[in-house]
């Protein structure tokens, strides 16, 4: 499809969409009279988390956090444990870099454009956009997954959408019929929706109830089921630990990953590299100065990550005195006031 046709094409579709959106968009907390603020906490948390999931967690966030300011100032630890369980942690600490950068060079208001959103920490080109058109009106694209595919569904388009090329490509196509004012943010959320309600990523699109019905041409030459396409994603490498619950007087041993890396900064508990056995555990542990008394086996547990699958073998270790290496905290504690990771979930409910 030619470039004069193809907007002609998004013209109408957005024409179509803007009034369905007005009269099907769900109640959502941060729709409410969008802050640049609000939008751009909740985009955040929606990265690659379930609307459902991310409620609580909003209303949690914007409770403590209101403003800018707020999170410009709040302790780290805190910070990550008001994350907790939304996972990708680096997301939470961007957050607080571009807070104290808007702070220290935007009096505290976030900027209403695209262009200088996207020079603040942990703000691409999705999330500038998505706070630019819907808080501020600037005709201005949001494109991610669901965005991807109702356009090249619409388009049959076969192009990957795995590639930046092609992203880039779309929001080029966008911007151009983007409005200004009520109408940029109408359209942005109008596309989100319906590619998280209507045009479905998994099974049968609900094509009888898409405002789009008669425009797609994917549904007209009958390629829903093949569009979007996508390259190969790689195989995630697999990594195998035993992890450690080691308790001396009714606490329990926590670490500090290192600031680097996956989990970077986050609480864990102690563990070895590979499936230990008891006696490989004990000896490990009093080749590191400790003094374990009873080693019991205390269940398996699995975690995915995007590019890694942690394989986990667990053990209760009772010792007879604690490390300076580690934290050792009672259980009520590390649950308050430390941000242990989701990968950790089956081993913290484990605490008594």
């Amino acid at each position: 499809m030619d470039g004069a046709a193809e907007r002609s094409l998004l013209r109408r579709c957005a024409g179509r969409l803007i009034p369905w959106y007005r009269s099907v968009r769900r109640a959502l907390p941060w729709r409410d009279h969008p802050t640049p603020y609000q939008v751009w906490i909740s985009e955040i948390m929606l990265q690659q988390t379930r609307i459902e999931t991310v409620i609580p967690y909003y209303a949690r966030f914007l409770a403590e956090l209101p403003d800018v300011a707020a999170l410009a100032a709040v302790p780290e630890d805190r910070l990550l444990k008001l994350w907790e369980g939304l996972g990708y942690y680096s997301r939470a600490r961007n957050l607080k870099k571009a807070a104290q950068l808007v702070m220290d060079e935007y009096g505290g208001e976030l900027p209403r454009t695209a262009a200088e959103l996207r020079r603040l920490p942990g703000i691409g080109d999705y999330t500038a956009g998505a706070v630019a058109s819907i808080a501020c009106g600037e005709p201005e694209p949001a494109v991610d997954g669901n965005v991807l595919r109702v356009i090249m569904r619409v388009t049959a388009c076969g192009d990957d959408v795995l590639s930046q090329k092609t992203k880039s490509r779309v929001a080029d196509a966008l911007r151009g019929i983007y409005a200004s004012g009520e109408d940029a943010g109408l359209l942005t959320e109008g596309l989100m929706e319906l590619g998280e309600t209507v045009c479905l990523p998994n099974g049968e699109p609900r094509c009888e109830a898409c405002p789009l019905h008669e425009l797609c041409l994917a549904r007209e030459q009958g390629l829903t089921a093949e569009l979007p396409r996508r390259s190969p994603k790689k195989e995630r490498r697999i990594e195998e630990k035993t992890v450690l619950l080691l308790r001396c007087d009714g606490r329990c041993a926590l670490r500090r990953r290192g600031e680097t890396g996956l989990l970077a900064g986050m609480w864990e508990f102690p563990s070895l590299p590979g499936k230990r056995s008891a006696g490989e555990v004990r000896t490990a542990l009093e080749e590191a100065g400790l003094s374990p008394d009873k080693i019991r086996p205390c269940g398996e547990a699995r975690h995915i990550f995007t590019h890694v699958e942690w394989h986990m073998s667990g053990f209760f270790v009772d010792c007879s005195g604690q490390s300076g290496e580690y934290v050792w905290k009672r259980p009520d504690e590390i649950r308050a006031g430390f941000a242990v990771p989701t990968a950790f979930k089956a081993y913290l409910k484990l605490l008594k």
